[in-house]
């Protein structure tokens, strides 16, 4: 499979490689890396259209300044990209995520392999950073867990590394359902269910726990479905947008009997802890 790989320049770096994370999801882009200027995003070949780089509003913002370059990249060097590219992520000495080619790191509690390839959840973007991070809190032993929009799964995973008993994940794409299943291959987790679909695949199952770290728009179209699937007492967090949409969120959320716990924040972006009431 070939890709487009966008190389950006950005200032003021932080908020702008944020922003133009969530506004290039949205037309398409499926996997994104950190760069010490910038970001670099990938998005398959076929599904790249000029056109739609139109449509990205912070390139048009005079807050910002963002260099664009376009790179073609064939299949047989995507694995040679990654490798040049993706740095494992220590989250709080507790957790550390990397690929397969990274030294294990001694003394840690939980090890994830992740062979990031194209699907969105490697542990560097900051919502993934949060969900992580709330995870590290919270007893999982013998929980039901459901990971919506699962991407490379490192969630479930993480569950399943901290006792979680039946494991659910969840992603519409086909790229994420496949490389879902070889990182939990990878990582002696075989007993997590992988679906390919979205919310109509939740049926009347019931869940300890759900995480959902996906879009706004997602989020808000989904929350009934969520809502539905837990357990009473049952929690649920929630990450992927701008924080000046928790308001919107929080919401929706009271509309599906679910109460706020607490909130955090990085760079911008929110995590939501909720419980069903």
């Amino acid at each position: 499979m070939d890709y487009i790989e966008i190389t950006a320049v950005i200032k003021p770096l932080v908020l702008g490689r944020e922003v133009l994370v969530a506004q290039f999801s949205e037309i398409g882009f499926e996997s994104f890396v950190e760069t010490e200027k910038g970001l670099k995003a990938y998005i398959q070949k076929e599904e790249y259209k000029e056109g739609a780089m139109n449509t990205v509003a912070i390139l048009k913002n005079k807050e910002f300044t963002i260099e664009i370059e376009t790179k073609f990249i064939a299949d047989q060097n995507w694995n040679k990209t990654w490798e040049e590219n993706f740095e494992p992520i220590d989250v709080l000495g507790k957790c550390f995520i990397r690929a397969p080619f990274h030294l294990k790191k001694d003394a840690v509690e939980y090890d994830i392999v992740i062979d990031p390839k194209m699907s969105f959840g490697t542990g560097h973007h900051s919502t993934t950073y949060l969900m992580i991070k709330k995870m590290l809190d919270i007893d999982l032993s013998g929980k039901r867990v459901l990971d919506m929009g699962c991407g490379t799964a490192v969630l479930a995973i993480l569950a399943k590394l901290k006792n979680a008993g039946y494991t659910e994940a969840i992603d519409i794409d086909e790229w994420a359902y496949n490389n879902s299943i070889e990182n939990i291959r990878n990582n002696n987790c075989d007993d997590i269910v992988v679906k390919k679909g979205g919310a109509e695949l939740l049926g009347n199952k019931e869940f300890d726990l759900v995480l959902a770290n996906i879009n706004r728009n997602i989020l808000l179209a989904d929350m009934v479905s969520y809502s539905k699937s837990m357990a009473l007492k049952g929690n649920i967090l929630l990450s992927g947008f701008f924080s000046s949409d928790v308001d919107l969120i929080i919401d929706e959320a009271k509309k599906n009997g679910l109460s706020l716990v607490d909130s955090e924040h990085k760079n911008d972006w929110t995590l939501l802890h909720l419980i069903k009431i």
